[in-house]
């Protein structure tokens, strides 16, 4: 048997494909999606669950402006326009945030990051989102409420997502003022003017801000360092950021309870008021308790805190819904 000798053809080196490269490359290919699978992702950039906490503090502030129950029509247009408008931003600051996001566990499986949705393609329909919402708000209520909608959006991207997110650790203080808008919204689009009430639970919001969040960044600390964004866990030891919190806290409680003579609140709101505050209150103290004990991470239960706040801020505004119903 002679001996054959089988040669295999073998591409030169510089041809062959680089494993790390080709993977990357398809990493960054937008999959293909089912019709279903496109809304999916669109609806995922508005950021719902934020928007669903925005709407509860736009709603009940009609009761209270009315006396009562608003206009069903109005109350919609109210509503619907300020969904829009939030959806618009939170569009926006997917688009500003997508490298970060990209890095981060919680922020990883948003659309921009799995390039679910062009960036070009976000961008136009938060602009078409931000247009819907001011001609909803100024035809279905009034130009105020339509311009405070518009102020509110350009506020949350342009001086939190653009400005101060990533320079200073007050970007939760000062930036959360885009998110104290929807009561104002709410009132004026019954009254047609800004009065004392909105203008307290516009406060309510700004003081509850801090401490929801920076409850949160708790848990996402080292997310937030990775990415440079400076969080105030980044960057203070836990025991301060636990003390400002309860200083927030404490505000937060104290101003929902001005509002209790300036509206005029009957007594369901004064118990609602006394009992979820003083609930958030001890919450913040155990939190504080924890971080003096040198307890850090999972073991400081920031959650615990994270989750009774967005509990209280919905108890709350549910009983000043609930409060003229009973007054009437």
């Amino acid at each position: 048997m002679s001996n054959q000798t089988t040669h295999v053809a073998t591409a030169p080196t510089s041809q062959r494909p680089d494993p790390v490269t080709t993977t990357v490359e398809q990493s960054r290919e937008r999959p293909r999606l089912s019709a279903r699978g496109v809304v999916a992702a669109y609806v995922a950039l508005t950021k719902p669950r934020i928007i669903e906490l925005l709407l509860v503090t736009t709603l009940p502030v009609m009761f209270l402006a009315s006396h009562g129950l608003p206009k069903l029509g109005l109350a919609i247009a109210t509503m619907l326009g300020g969904l829009l408008a939030a959806a618009s931003a939170n569009v926006f600051n997917c688009v500003i945030d997508a490298d970060i996001d990209e890095k981060m566990r919680r922020t990883r499986r948003r659309p921009l990051p799995r390039h679910q949705v062009p960036r070009r393609s976000a961008l136009i329909y938060g602009v078409v989102l931000g247009i819907v919402a001011t001609v909803v708000l100024g035809f279905g209520t009034n130009w105020l409420s339509a311009v405070l909608a518009l102020v509110a959006n350009l506020f949350y991207v342009f001086v939190y997502s653009m400005l101060l997110k990533r320079r200073t650790w007050q970007n939760t203080i000062w930036g959360g003022i885009a998110g104290c808008f929807p009561p104002l919204i709410g009132w004026t689009a019954v009254t047609g003017h800004v009065g004392w009430e909105p203008l307290v639970l516009f406060l309510i919001i700004f003081f509850w801000t801090p401490p929801h969040t920076w409850a949160l960044s708790f848990r996402y600390r080292e997310d937030y360092k990775a990415v440079g964004v400076p969080m105030l866990p980044v960057v203070k030891e836990a025991p301060e950021v636990a003390i400002q919190i309860l200083v927030y806290t404490v505000a937060t409680v104290a101003t929902s309870l001005v509002l209790w003579p300036v509206a005029h609140m009957g007594w369901i709101y004064g118990v609602v008021a006394v009992l979820a505050g003083a609930v958030f209150i001890v919450e913040a103290i155990q939190l504080l308790r924890r971080a003096k004990a040198g307890l850090r991470d999972a073991l400081l239960k920031p959650m615990r805190l994270f989750h009774w706040s967005n509990t209280y801020l919905s108890v709350l505004f549910l009983s000043i819904a609930i409060d003229p119903l009973i007054h009437l």
